[in-house]
């Protein structure tokens, strides 16, 4: 804005003052600088700020955030290009703290591949030299970030501590503000001379680790619901064994057995603000859970995981016609029931594609166990799909909100005997840098704060 040392004046956007946990603290704040191009700029600048990531609300709340955020970039009268990211840090940092690697994680994880090169360091509390610490906590932490002709990140230095009382320490806070002023040059240079990355890849990110996290939650719901099955047609079995003779018998006989069915159990829902509603997406035909916690969209239609008016997750990848967004969602339970065999016998004849006369009832057990095997087969290979697409696209696959879902992946291909897609999602996980590992360990100890808060 042109304003020198010298002018005794100092500029502050934000209130400090204003507690971070409280109102402001899971909004996105985007400030506009612009009608100082003849002073100091030779362009306006938007600043996008994030406060309240990491905070101790919850992660919830820091969910909020990203979306918001999501929001901006998918709006059309919201942010389509960015030159830069920055990442702040205190020159003092030798470390990048658990928390700090969670929000560069979280906010990172947003970004398409192509925003490497645009992603730089801006260190705090310099004293103008070269910020050592923070550069090696920032190889250390395998952070991605822009790198100079050195293979060095790329940093600029700044020390606000323009607006304190100048009657003391005068020389120490004008070597301060020389210090920011030179900071501040050297980036608006580096703003001027960067190439604008096109939003457009981030929000396909977005969206396809949204349908990722949507499709993984929808198959570990789906493999329950078939492992149950499953285990209901072995008790089934084994129970045949032991009345073999009295079935023989008498087809009237009546067997107890825990049968699998779905009901609708209410959720916590509700509004955040006047943007977010909270709830679930679900498919009333598949009677499965396709989206939850979903918090953008006010209705079906809007969902993240509707793609080309059908739904990426669901069974039946069903029309949006059949979706609503409702405070509750399907569950997953067993009671238990009196079956005769003829019963039974009619029940597994359904599930059958090809019907074929005079088919025991542990012929049609065998075939729907045969059945709910490639199922299983096949839901577990759509997910891993999703996977491979996220690594193509991503700035960072080995996020967080992936790190769950490999787990369980890697679990259920070993369970199945696929040890090629098991390999290969086990060489993802393990190129989790030290950044990566710190941030799940705060994102663990947020997750246990909260618990113990509740």
């Amino acid at each position: 804005m042109g304003v020198r040392f010298e002018d005794e004046v100092w500029f502050q956007i934000v209130d400090e003052e204003v507690d971070q946990a409280g109102s402001q603290a899971s909004v996105v704040m985007v400030y506009k600088l612009f009608g100082f191009e003849s002073e100091s700029l030779p362009y306006s600048l938007t600043i996008i700020d994030t406060p309240g990531y990491g905070n101790t609300r919850g992660i919830e709340h820091d969910v909020i955030i990203s979306q918001r955020l999501i929001d901006l970039f998918r709006s059309e009268d919201g942010v389509q290009e960015v030159h830069a990211a920055g990442l702040v840090m205190k020159a003092s940092d030798n470390r990048l703290s658990d928390r700090l690697m969670y929000v560069f994680n979280s906010v990172m994880s947003l970004f398409g591949n192509n925003m490497e090169k645009n992603i730089v360091a801006l260190i705090t509390h310099s004293d103008g030299r070269k910020p050592k610490n923070p550069l090696q906590a920032l190889e250390a932490s395998d952070v991605k970030c822009s790198r100079d002709d050195k293979n060095q990140p790329v940093y600029f230095l700044f020390n606000n501590c323009q607006h304190e009382d100048r009657t003391e320490e005068r020389e120490h806070l004008k070597g301060a503000a020389e210090t920011s002023e030179r900071g501040m040059r050297q980036f608006t240079d580096f703003l001027e001379k960067t190439e604008a990355q096109q939003l457009e890849k981030t929000v396909e990110v977005l969206n396809e680790r949204i349908r990722l996290t949507a499709c993984i939650q929808n198959l570990q719901e789906r493999i329950k619901l078939t492992e149950l099955k499953q285990t209901q047609i072995r008790e089934i079995t084994r129970a045949m064994k032991v009345h073999e003779e009295e079935m023989n018998k008498n087809e009237k006989f009546a067997l107890e057995v825990d049968e699998v069915y779905k009901e609708k159990e209410d959720i916590s829902g509700g509004m955040w603000g006047l943007i977010f509603f909270k709830g679930a997406t679900c498919c009333t035909v598949c009677e499965e859970n396709c989206h939850y916690p979903c918090t953008m969209a006010w209705y079906a239609q809007q969902c993240e995981v509707m793609k080309d008016g059908h739904c990426t997750s669901c069974t039946n990848k069903c029309p949006v016609s059949n979706h609503v967004k409702k405070k509750w969602i399907y569950v997953t339970k067993t009671k238990k029931v009196t079956r005769t065999v003829a019963e039974m016998k009619e029940k597994y004849e359904k599930n059958q594609t090809q019907k074929v006369e005079n088919k025991s009832l542990s012929e049609n057990l065998e075939e729907e166990m045969k059945r709910l095997t490639a199922e299983k087969l096949q839901l577990l290979n759509e997910s891993y799909q999703h996977v491979v697409r996220l690594e193509q696209i991503a700035l960072k696959v080995d996020s967080l909100s992936t790190h769950v879902h490999l787990d369980f992946l890697i679990e259920k291909m070993k369970e199945t005997g696929n040890t090629e897609k098991a390999q290969k999602l086990q060489e993802m996980k393990s190129r989790e840098g030290e950044g990566t590992r710190a941030a799940l360990t705060y994102m663990m100890s947020k997750l246990n704060f909260a618990g113990k808060a509740e």
